[in-house]
């Protein structure tokens, strides 16, 4: 159970929600939503416990699970089995099992005495934490979240951050925790995967609060919305579900303008009747109460929510450059004994649109990582073409320093840019006052998906290798970025699982992982997207 009491939650000087208060109990199902940057990242932190609120109280009673957009807990030499078992103690209990087990094979007696008294022990505490039932219900929510078994027993920091992110969430949904707060889970997961969490979310019986663009999610899971108004700084309850909020909060903001066009109307004419009978010295008493009466009026006013704002996002003449800028040839990676492609040759030319699918684990990121140069591959080479300039967006937001500021991450990629012209192009992508001294790492996953394509915007790159572009972005700020891409004359390499991106990139190829095939784009490939 969660209760909140007269929350308020400040970002410098700019006051993001005050006045909040709710309580989430069992059984209640909370979609929070609002446009990016509103604070809803934010909130959540404060709600798990990873943050304090400027004013109020949070009351936290039971386990609480809490998925981040970038979950770095965890210790990285954790194997992956373990860091889910562990949620319920079981991992470190299995690994005692297996040392005792193996101690109970020696030929010093008082070695395996002890082994086999501890073993005894240890088996005790794991039965009475789930046993082996427990232990295969962890691996059924894994492999339902496309985590395959080799994945599983490699250590926390050989993983991608999109492995790391499913890892998080199986934790989480295994734990048994009373409440979890979910921000954007469906995150790297593909068709099949997010049709499963639905369906658990459904039959879920604690409370949950969940932060999430996929409007399906939200309507098939949720029983309370709560819209977070960047505007007016509150929260607007609503004890329904999806559908009915849509309705619900359509009506509210008719009667909030009707409200305050009728009010602003008597407002107008007390003031006017005021101002005439302050002319005369036996009428000022009048007067002034008039004011007061008009001042009343529109003070009681709840305000009107102003239509979101959209970055203006417009992606300019790409750096020239020859015919083919960017080669790959012979291309192969490894990690360990697990091969993940050989021999993948590409060409990007000129001004082409090319996408990568593959099922998750394929490769898809690290092809692009190898493209910009990040990670080398094992085997073959990329060559760089006459006049190559790259532009990478990567998921995890690898390309942000989260220690520098907003201002100075975009002077980093952009060292040519005088302060004024940058703080412009920052100010296009909804970054304005003291919004550019924020440090990156505060920002939600929203403003830092801004923040990197922002970056992109001033590099005149005319090789675009994007990654997911298109998470953790309201519906308005997804379009934008869409629409930009469409009328991008550079070239771009793109991986996603939002079936609409690929379509609204009208690509020409299709490079399929881990085979390396190529092939001409056609319908068929867009029903592979969200599967990939």
């Amino acid at each position: 159970m969660i209760a909140v009491t007269d929350l308020e939650i400040r970002i410098g000087a700019r006051v993001l929600m005050s006045g909040v208060n709710f309580r989430v109990a069992k059984g209640d199902k909370i979609g929070l939503v609002g446009r990016n940057g509103a604070g809803k990242t934010t909130l959540t932190k404060i709600l798990a416990g990873d943050g304090q609120p400027d004013v109020g109280t949070v009351e936290r009673i039971g386990e609480i699970g809490y998925l981040p957009q970038d979950p770095r807990s965890g210790d990285p030499e954790e194997l992956a089995k373990n860091r889910i078992l562990n949620a319920r103690g079981l991992g470190d209990l299995l690994m005692q099992m297996e040392k005792a087990s193996l101690d109970m094979g020696s030929v010093d007696e008082k070695v395996y005495d002890n082994a086999m008294r501890k073993y005894g022990n240890l088996e005790e505490q794991f039965q009475s934490a789930g046993g082996y039932a427990a232990e295969a219900q962890a691996a059924a929510i894994a492999s339902n979240l496309g985590i395959k078994e080799h994945i599983l027993e490699q250590p926390l920091k050989t993983l991608s951050g999109g492995q790391r992110r499913r890892i998080e969430l199986a934790r989480i949904l295994f734990s048994n925790a009373e409440t979890m707060i979910l921000d954007e889970p469906t995150n790297h997961l593909d068709a099949d995967s997010v049709i499963w969490l639905r369906d658990f979310l459904k039959t879920y019986q604690g409370g949950l609060i969940v932060i999430s663009h996929d409007v399906d999610l939200i309507g098939d899971t949720v029983n309370r919305v709560f819209y977070l108004d960047a505007i007016r700084g509150v929260i607007d309850v609503y004890n329904m579900g999806w559908k009915h909020y849509q309705k619900q909060r359509e009506s509210d903001e008719e009667r909030r303008k009707r409200e305050r066009a009728g009010a602003e109307k008597k407002a107008a004419t007390l003031q006017l009747q005021a101002a005439r009978f302050g002319a005369k010295a036996s009428k000022a008493a009048a007067a002034q109460q008039m004011v007061k009466r008009a001042e009343k009026l529109l003070g009681a006013l709840e305000d009107v929510r102003e239509t979101d704002k959209v970055a203006k996002i417009k992606f300019p003449d790409p750096a020239p450059c020859g015919k083919t800028p960017l080669m790959a040839t012979n291309l192969s990676k490894s990690y360990g004994s697990l091969e993940i492609f050989t021999a993948v040759d590409l060409a990007i030319d000129k001004g082409s649109k090319v996408v990568i699918i593959g099922l998750n684990g394929a490769g898809k990121t690290t092809m692009l990582r190898m493209l910009a140069g990040i990670d080398k591959p094992d085997t073959g080479e990329i060559i760089e073409g006459h006049g190559l300039k790259v532009g990478y967006f990567a998921q995890e937001h690898e390309t942000l320093d989260v220690s520098k500021t907003v201002l100075q991450n975009m002077q980093r990629s952009a060292p040519h840019l005088a302060d004024t012209d940058a703080r412009k192009v920052l100010g296009s992508f909804l970054f304005t006052g003291d919004d550019v001294d924020k440090p990156a790492g505060v920002l939600s996953g929203g403003e830092k998906t801004r923040l990197a394509l922002a970056s992109l915007v001033v590099s005149s790159a005319n090789v675009l290798l994007l990654d997911e572009p298109t998470n953790n972005l309201d519906p308005a700020s997804r379009e934008e970025i869409l629409r930009a891409l469409s009328t991008f004359t550079g070239a771009v390499v793109l991986v996603s699982h939002d079936e609409g991106a690929v379509l609204a990139l009208n690509p020409e190829r299709v490079l399929i992982l881990p085979d390396g095939d190529e092939d001409l784009w056609n319908d068929s490939y867009a029903e592979l997207i969200s599967l990939s």
